[in-house]
């Protein structure tokens, strides 16, 4: 199939799209890669009256701090979070979780800003921003706004953007120096996650100092494993404590059933993948 007729705007600047989507109202769509939108157009599951296209804004675009924070501009692609020296330092999780990401050709062309407003709760970027406590900056006609990342996901394909905000970066606090690791499980290669685990660690003379385990597919939104991270949280970084810690990680989830797996066995996925993933993070 092809798209609906559809009027095509590539501004050159944040503020000319901004003034682009304000005007366009309610019909419009902004397309960063194109990965997500461009087979919901085709199928006319959307059919916007207006496309708003970021490509052409250098400002949306690499990685840089900000104090104590990484700012990552939402056009980054996933291959530029995988290989930024910055993202490896500071917020290795994201690399970790873009490393997963599809296959080669969709990491170059897909943004992180683009999966995460799509807001697919089988994505695998979102998981990795709540568990690193990351904000999101929406910029409108009325101004600029931060969004934590608990906050942004709301439903089902639903953000907390307005209709004529724009996603611009997300922020998120250093975690310099913690392991970090994403472990999914999916049907077939390249396939959306099944379950998915975001899980970094900060470990110093063999005990666990800090925690941070968020989980994909297991809820209509991101989810963090809240007694997951409680139960590893100053003891011993080993296999026993992070067994115990595993079995908890289903807990507060609504995980729904489908032609993929059902209510039980994504469940056991979530204890299972959150284990692997803790423990690789770890070292062990």
């Amino acid at each position: 199939m092809i798209p609906s007729v559809f009027d095509y705007v590539a501004p050159a600047s944040l503020d000319e799209a901004v003034a682009a989507l304000a005007s366009a109202g309610e019909d419009a769509k902004v397309i960063a890669g194109g990965q997500s939108l461009m087979p919901v157009l085709r199928l006319r599951l959307a059919a916007p009256t207006v496309l708003v296209d970021l490509g052409r804004v250098p400002e949306l675009r690499g990685v840089r701090e900000d104090g104590d924070e990484l700012v990552i501009g939402a056009m980054t692609t996933h291959h530029d979070v995988m290989h930024d020296p910055l993202v490896g330092e500071h917020a290795r999780l994201l690399a970790e979780a873009a490393s997963t990401v599809a296959d080669p050709q969709i990491r170059h062309r897909g943004t992180i800003g683009g999966a995460l407003v799509h807001a697919d709760p089988a994505g695998d970027m979102g998981a990795s921003v709540l568990a690193l406590d990351g904000t999101f900056t929406a910029v409108g006609p009325s101004g600029r706004r931060n969004v934590p990342a608990a906050d942004f996901f709301e439903d089902y394909f639903t953000t907390a953007l307005a209709d004529d905000e724009i996603l611009a970066e997300i922020r998120i606090p250093k975690h310099t120096g913690w392991a970090a690791h994403y472990e999914k499980f999916n049907r077939v290669a390249h396939a959306w996650s099944i379950v998915g685990v975001a899980a970094t660690v900060a470990v110093e003379s063999g005990t666990v100092t800090q925690a941070r385990v968020a989980l994909t597919n297991m809820a209509s939104v991101p989810i963090r494993a809240r007694g997951v991270e409680e139960l590893l949280t100053g003891r011993p970084a080993d296999a026993d404590t992070i067994r115990t810690a595993a079995e908890h990680a289903a807990e507060g989830t609504s995980p729904i059933g489908d032609g993929n797996a059902d209510v039980e066995y994504r469940t056991h996925l979530a204890r299972v993948l959150t284990r692997r993933a803790v423990t690789t993070a770890a070292g062990l």
